[in-house]
């Protein structure tokens, strides 16, 4: 059954020398006695930040199935040595190749500590970006509903003196519709009378992430969901017509400038999440309104703490 689901069945899989130039062993004597080139001396020996790979397609087996994944891997380079060694990280990601992970963060975590492994430096990070499928119902028909989220995950590992510092971020991004209350509130004057029904004012797709960073693996996708869609009217591909009146209609009795938009989640994330991550976790909102009426687009992003924000006396 394991080797049906796999999509293509790779040359040499079998174990088959496919046709080598060289005996096996001939290869063996040739590693053991050449000099490894990235341990050598550089020529100008200074220590480099970040070196490592991106654009790398990482698929990885989730409760929801095999999903693909686009990383960046990156470990730092002491001075002393001319260059890290490549191969040992896609050596790390096909050692995690058929292990089963709860979700992205405990992937990325597990795929840190593998390529600092086996690295000559201090310094890891890992970062993860891809959707994960969400099947949800319509309020009205209660149709079955096919979409996605967007979803990000990273991890990185700093050893020093001190000891070994971690920090996880887990993140999630969902569409959502706004609605201007500028236009609301001018043709309420406008029309001079009052009505039950909300004004009429333009509307707007938008995207909005929420991300958390963590000193330990605290957080998973259902939890920074569950923040969004409380504070958010989500999009959804699949919507008939009693569908579309209720969120139209729930949009506008709501309607959200985009500062409102990452006050609205940020407040979510400090009541949902107080009891799961602690009070210096790091929270950052950002989100992007698509304007309909406007050539140009709108984007805040809010940066902060929990601690700053169960300090805050506000009501948002």
């Amino acid at each position: 059954m394991e080797k049906r689901s796999r999509l293509v069945q790779g040359h040499g899989e079998d174990g088959s020398d496919i046709g080598l130039e060289f005996p096996y062993n001939t290869h063996q004597e040739v590693i053991s006695s050449c000099e490894d080139v990235p341990k050598t001396s550089p020529s100008f020996p200074f220590p480099i930040n970040r070196v490592g790979i991106t654009e790398k397609t990482l698929w990885i087996r989730l409760p929801e199935g095999r999903i693909p994944f686009e990383a960046e891997i990156y470990v730092d380079l002491p001075a002393r040595f001319r260059g890290i060694h490549m191969s040992r990280m896609e050596q790390a990601i096909s050692e995690l190749m058929n292990d089963h992970f709860s979700d992205i963060g405990e992937y990325a975590g597990r795929l840190a500590d593998r390529v600092l492994a086996s690295q000559n430096g201090s310094f890891t990070h890992i970062c993860l970006r891809g959707r994960l499928p969400l099947v949800s119902r319509t309020c009205v028909s209660k149709r079955m509903s096919v979409d996605n989220i967007e979803v990000m995950a990273c991890a990185e590992i700093a050893v020093s003196d001190q000891g070994v510092a971690r920090s996880f971020t887990a993140g999630v991004g969902v569409t959502h519709i706004t609605a201007c209350p500028c236009t609301q509130v001018y043709n309420q004057r406008l029309f001079q009378e009052k009505s039950e029904c909300p004004y009429p004012t333009h509307s707007q797709r938008c995207i909005t992430w929420l991300k958390v960073k963590t000193r330990t693996r605290s957080l998973q996708t259902g939890h920074i969901y569950s923040c969004l869609s409380a504070a958010l009217h989500l999009s959804q591909d699949l919507l008939k017509r009693p569908d579309e009146a209720e969120l139209v209609i729930k949009c506008h009795k709501e309607p959200q400038f985009a500062e409102d938009v990452v006050r609205a989640v940020a407040k979510e994330a400090r009541e949902q999440l107080r009891r799961t991550i602690s009070k210096d976790s790091l929270i950052k909102v950002e989100t992007t309104s698509y304007e309909s009426i406007h050539r140009h687009n709108v984007a805040c992003i809010l940066e902060t703490t929990l601690e700053q924000l169960e300090q805050a006396n506000c009501s948002l």
